[in-house]
């Protein structure tokens, strides 16, 4: 599979998050603090997990001023969608009617889980609908 994405770790997800929520550069303070109700880390802590993260390809640091500003090579939506396709695979053979039928069985899923997924797929489906008919409106037009 050729968009097989490395797998992050609970901690370098949560980095990550900081990252990926701000639209500049953040520094590893800026991430240390916002990571400070959740991790109790030191600096050193934090810079090794952000040099891992560089070598993972996740992040680039930029080092050209007074700080250092770290910056997602990866966009979130990208990584979110190869880390499902992963667990879809992995667990439930790529079946995603075998994941909701699974969470659905367990009574994971409340009614309002269901309804919503039914609304979420019933405006998909028209979408799609109506994508099918403009493309075909297109090509009738003389």
């Amino acid at each position: 599979m050729a968009d097989k994405v490395k797998k992050l770790g609970e901690a370098e997800l949560e980095i990550m998050q900081v990252i990926w929520d701000n639209d500049s550069p953040v520094t590893s303070n800026f991430i240390l603090k916002q990571l400070q109700e959740t991790r109790k880390w030191q600096l050193s802590t934090l810079m090794t997990s952000l040099s891992r993260l560089a070598d993972k390809g996740f992040v680039a640091c930029d080092r050209s001023t007074g700080s250092n500003f770290y910056t997602a090579l990866i966009p979130e939506n990208q990584y979110k969608t190869g880390a499902s396709r992963q667990f879809l695979e992995k667990l439930y053979h790529n079946s995603l009617r075998n994941m909701v039928a699974a969470l659905y069985d367990d009574k994971a899923l409340k009614e309002s889980d269901v309804a919503e997924l039914r609304d979420f797929l019933d405006k998909l489906e028209a979408a799609q609908n109506d994508s099918n008919g403009n493309d075909r409106e297109a090509g009738n037009g003389d």
